[in-house]
């Protein structure tokens, strides 16, 4: 046992010790990109009006005047101290407005999680259940076309049906503009629950549904695919047989042997996604009004405020290959099959 431990021990430390050269590609890569980019930021915050004083002192001010390996060291100095700067078109600090975001995109994350997995796998289920059936088709076709439908289109096209023609749910914000939000960690779900607040978690939920709802159908096909997949796979093993032709009952083989064993690639599916998710669904967020990170990002984008770009990519970036390690180690520590 202390031998498997200390083995997954030194995994893990492998693991660990990539993080900050992956890190610092990405960095760079990201600083290199954006000093590419077209366009002059001092442009976007003064406009191409401004007289050259004011220009030259903004340079100044924003250390856009020096030797480019000079800001570059600079800028790899301070993301070691997590110093993102200023944003350019607010001057608040880009971590806050990163820290002010970031709940909103992991609340939307979360319950689009859940809402993929509570639909997912019991169509992963009848899939199975009806091998070769219509049945099994229809679902092999919608997890198809769920998975094939851009995330966009899918918001647009529910925002169409549920907002607009029935007026079911709000077509787009995270709660009404027009009352106060409980202010404690930032997940509205959470802040409503813990302030007792029984009218907040309703608006709360009423806003969130529609989108949780939209991004967690078109994510279930993932799950109901490779549940389905998996499964039957696991199903027709050896050691599956040699149960059953030990009298085992067919639901004890199911819950303790066969169902365990196929959720393994889908916890590994499940945390990539739950990362990507933290990042934002750019275009999702954008399109629902949705005021995570990844709508962050596209503002700050299109203002050209390259601080806060620059902030946002590196933030999530670290998010993401934080989980994806968490994912590798947990399905190391899982899987006995895995060798480290």
């Amino acid at each position: 046992m202390s031998r498997n431990l200390n083995k997954l021990l030194n995994y893990s430390l492998i693991k660990i010790s990539l993080i900050p050269i992956m890190l610092w590609i990405i960095s760079s890569l990201v600083f290199i990109l954006l000093r590419v980019a077209p366009g002059d930021p001092v442009d976007a915050i003064l406009g191409s009006g401004a007289d050259e004083v004011s220009r030259e002192f903004l340079r100044n001010k924003l250390g856009l005047n020096e030797p480019l390996i000079n800001q570059y060291f600079t800028y790899i100095k301070n993301i070691l101290y997590l110093d993102f700067g200023q944003s350019l078109s607010t001057q608040e600090p880009v971590l806050n407005i990163i820290l002010k975001s970031l709940p909103a995109s992991l609340e939307l994350g979360f319950f689009s999680m859940l809402s993929a997995i509570l639909i997912g796998f019991p169509l992963g289920l009848i899939g199975l259940r009806n091998r070769g059936k219509k049945t099994d088709y229809i679902t092999r076709i919608l997890g198809i076309a769920t998975y094939a439908t851009p995330p966009f289109w899918g918001a647009m096209l529910a925002q169409l049906l549920f907002s607009v023609f029935f007026n079911i749910f709000p077509i787009g914000g995270r709660f009404p503009i027009f009352q106060q939000q409980p202010q404690i960690t930032g997940f509205l779900v959470l802040d409503s629950i813990l302030s007792n607040n029984i009218t907040a978690l309703k608006d709360s939920l009423y806003h969130l549904a529609l989108p949780s709802i939209t991004l967690g159908f078109l994510l279930s096909g993932i799950f109901s695919r490779s549940l389905r997949v998996n499964l039957d796979k696991t199903l027709k093993s050896d050691y599956v047989n040699a149960a059953i032709c030990r009298g085992i009952s067919k639901k004890k083989i199911f819950l303790n042997h066969a169902l365990p064993n196929a959720l393994l690639p889908i916890i590994t599916i499940s945390g990539l996604t739950m990362a990507s998710l933290a990042g934002g669904a750019l275009l999702f967020e954008v399109t629902f009004s949705w005021p995570g990170i990844a709508l962050r990002l596209h503002e700050a984008i299109s203002q050209r405020d390259y601080t806060l770009v620059q902030g946002i990519v590196i933030f999530t970036s670290m998010l993401i290959v934080s989980l994806n390690l968490f994912v590798d180690i947990l399905i190391a520590y899982l899987d006995p099959r895995i060798e480290y």
